[in-house]
């Protein structure tokens, strides 16, 4: 793959690299092909740049490719580094906590962040090294054409809808989403997203910090209501108050149509947690104190039996959008990213590159999206709900072992690609 922006002004190749879609997935990408010395550019259908969405959080796999581009002061920052993670019942009870990132050992942190801070970050990052041009909003990408030496993606405009011009480049990426128009043009008889059952709404609300103050909780069950809550945004006024977000979960039989920024109604589900009083936490008055409520169905679709063709692939929640139960979405992205980088820089041949890194991520994040359905880590509270009856218990020990617990959580990590022992094993920053 050649290592280098072709000079538009003498070739009708612009980029070694077309990127579509400007979130996570896209900026992460562009970043890692800067610093590989392949020349991209980035093409997003939203006419400007904003903070969008809720909580996220970047696991060790994550944000060590993070780092190692250089932007851990920068996520530090903004973001709260996670101390632990920690599982209760609805009734407040602790069932199981394990340290979190460098709590836990691993050399890079465990992140929880608001996911327009996370944006910005990368945003700013990448238009501070590729330059201001790198990345064009309002261009919304609605087909993509190849030949034997190229590949062409077409725009209209998202203010307009006026065409604009087309723009050709050696591959193109598809990081457009969820609602990824590469993915529809690359698998058009694809069916429905898959709905898991459960629904969920989410918030951010201005609060004291609870347990360590950088906790990740998981509390109840799907059946009877599940709560997620962490902290993801210190507050430098001197306060001591954080930026918490919370999620609501709950088996519903109907949901709406997947969207991030859906506006959702307390009434619907605050009803679940009224009596969750507990000396650590007041769950109701969290949630209402939160501005605004989004709500978004658990979905995901089936994996796909193939990314790429010929100088067209997926990468992140186009390639296998999953349920967020692991909190890994984002972190999936991020490996993906990597090893597209890796694969381009390694390969003389960019269609064998993209078979490559297709070869290679494709089964990884399969398991993922196989095992967000069934097994992530919260099946923890699942086994305490059925073994106890939904009731109080006087031991976690007389419920459930210790030893079966950590278990289930290494389970998960080793699937998800950032147990200890696959980070000790992955390549170091300058062999990527």
């Amino acid at each position: 793959m050649p290592r280098h922006r072709t000079d538009s002004r003498t070739a009708s190749i612009e980029d070694d690299v077309l990127i579509v879609g400007a979130g996570i997935a896209g900026l992460v990408l562009a970043l890692e092909l800067h610093d590989a010395g392949i020349g991209c550019r980035v093409y997003e259908a939203v006419p400007e740049a904003g903070a969008v969405g809720v909580g996220i959080n970047l696991l060790p796999h994550a944000s060590r490719i993070l780092h190692q581009l250089g932007l851990g002061d920068k996520l530090g920052a903004v973001g709260v580094t996670t101390a632990e993670s920690a599982f209760y019942n609805r009734f407040g009870q602790l069932i199981y906590r394990e340290p979190a990132g460098r709590y836990a050992g691993y050399d890079h942190p465990q992140y929880s962040i608001h996911r327009g801070d996370l944006h910005a970050v990368l945003l700013r990052a990448v238009r501070a090294r590729l330059g201001d041009d790198a990345v064009l909003l309002g261009r919304r990408c609605v087909r993509v054409e190849q030949d034997e030496t190229s590949a062409t993606a077409h725009f209209r405009s998202s203010v307009t809808d006026a065409v604009l011009p087309p723009v050709r480049a050696r591959v193109v990426i598809g990081c457009d989403g969820i609602h990824s128009v590469v993915r529809k043009q690359l698998h058009p008889g694809e069916g429905e997203p898959r709905y898991s059952g459960i629904n969920m709404w989410r918030g951010v609300t201005r609060g004291r910090p609870f347990l360590t103050g950088a906790s990740m909780v998981r509390a109840g069950w799907l059946d009877r209501g599940k709560l997620v809550a962490y902290p993801i945004r210190d507050f430098a006024d001197g306060s001591g108050d954080q930026l918490l977000n919370w999620v609501a979960e709950i088996r519903t039989p109907v949901h709406q149509q997947r969207d991030w920024n859906r506006r959702g109604r307390l009434e619907d589900f605050i009803g679940a947690f009224e009596d969750w009083h507990f000396d650590w936490l007041d769950v109701p008055a969290m949630m209402r104190g939160s501005e605004a409520v989004l709500e978004y169905p658990m979905v995901d679709q089936d994996p796909l039996d193939r990314w790429t063709f010929g100088r067209v692939t997926l990468l992140g929640d186009a390639a296998h959008p999953m349920v967020p139960r692991g909190s890994n979405g984002a972190g999936q992205a991020i490996l993906d990213a990597r090893a597209l980088r890796r694969r381009l820089s390694d390969a003389p041949d960019a269609v064998a590159a993209l078979q490559a890194y297709e070869d290679e991520r494709r089964p990884a994040t399969t398991r993922v999206v196989l095992t967000n359905r069934s097994t992530p880590p919260d099946v923890i509270l699942r086994e305490v709900w059925e073994r106890t009856g939904d009731r109080p218990f006087e031991s976690i020990d007389d419920v459930i072992s210790a030893d079966e617990l950590a278990r289930i959580t290494q389970r998960y990590k080793d699937v998800a690609g950032y147990s200890a022992a696959a980070l000790r094993d992955a390549p170091p920053a300058a062999n990527v």
